[in-house]
């Protein structure tokens, strides 16, 4: 059973429109009333809206199929049939919403990057035409009426693209979970094996004085991570909207400069433009008496880096510094 799920396909139906009414006015001394058949009612149609209440795309995994409410037929006296209720499917913000078409062609419908956005997926059919509306001088009593046109249904795509404005990357291990559970309320998994982090993990960084930011911790990436390699290109995506890179090397391990390029050449195979991120390189792991011998490898790298210790908290105050200074920059 995942916890986190951020993609899913599912099947939307909107409800057809109610079939108009044949009928005739039966009143007391009027034997021969004239057509009084309603119009159907709409179908009601289906939007998704983005809320952030709901944090992954769990739900859609177990239930993909969705209709919305059909209208009613049309009744007589000239009454229209009830409209169907719409159906509001909830998403996370950053949700991306596909339509799939003929040959798995992909058309984006929406982008639900903002809290409350919405967007209309399938729209319901019509209300079929009573025999009222028939009638005419030369045909006093229609006897027709027409069925409500089918409700739009498609197959959908759902992508959630998380929204964070710094995205903490790096190999397994490098201590991205670590950090982000002391900088903010966050309480992801951490163990000293690769891969413990499974899912992303979004918190907001509090750093007072009213500024605040959100960190995304995501999965570790390895060599061949953009052609699917370890977690593959899963959880790149999640670095799509960030603002700025943490990029963090673990120098109690060699070849830090390699492990760094590495990373940069996935994230450039994936999409060139994460390669254009303002970036920060932060050394950790800086209370192993191994890490020592491997910072001057950072000087391969760039002029400018931060070095921290997640157990004794030393570098961590300046380098959340120099993220704000960043964001603040950029806004």
């Amino acid at each position: 059973m995942p916890d986190f799920v951020d993609e899913v396909r599912i099947w939307v139906k909107a409800g057809d429109g109610g079939p108009g009414c044949v009928a005739f006015r039966r009143e007391k001394f009027v034997p021969k009333g004239g057509p009084s058949g309603g119009d159907g009612g709409t179908g009601g149609s289906i939007y998704f809206k983005a809320s952030r209440n709901v944090k992954s795309l769990r739900e859609y995994y177990y239930h993909r199929h969705f209709k919305a409410e059909s209208g009613k037929p049309g009744e007589g006296n000239n009454r229209t049939g009830a409209n169907g209720n719409d159906l509001v499917l909830l998403v996370p913000p950053g949700t991306v919403i596909k339509e799939i078409r003929e040959g798995e062609k992909e058309v984006i419908l929406a982008d639900l990057d903002t809290e409350g956005m919405q967007v209309l997926v399938a729209k319901g059919g019509s209300g079929g035409r009573g025999n009222a509306s028939f009638k005419t001088s030369t045909n006093q009593a229609p006897r027709i009426a027409t069925p409500g046109q089918k409700g739009e249904e498609k197959f959908i795509k759902l992508e959630l693209k998380l929204i964070a404005e710094v995205g903490i990357i790096g190999c397994p291990n490098a201590g991205k979970s670590t950090l982000l559970s002391k900088i903010s309320q966050a309480r992801p998994k951490i163990a000293d094996y690769p891969f413990t982090t499974l899912n992303p993990n979004l918190g907001v960084v509090d750093l007072g004085d009213n500024r605040q930011f959100v960190a995304a911790d995501i999965p570790g990436l390895i060599e061949g991570a953009s052609s699917g390699a370890g977690l593959g290109i899963k959880f790149l995506k999640h670095i799509e909207r960030t603002k700025v890179l943490l990029h963090l090397l673990d120098l109690s391990l060699p070849d830090v400069a390699k492990r760094y390029y590495n990373i940069r050449d996935e994230l450039g195979r994936y999409d060139e433009k994460l390669l254009e991120k303002p970036e920060i390189v932060v050394g950790t792991k800086l209370d192993l008496p191994e890490s020592k011998k491997h910072i001057r490898e950072l000087t391969k790298i760039t002029e400018k880096y931060f070095l921290i210790s997640c157990v004794t908290g030393e570098g961590i105050k300046p380098l959340l510094e120099e993220i704000w200074k960043i964001l603040s920059a950029l806004k």
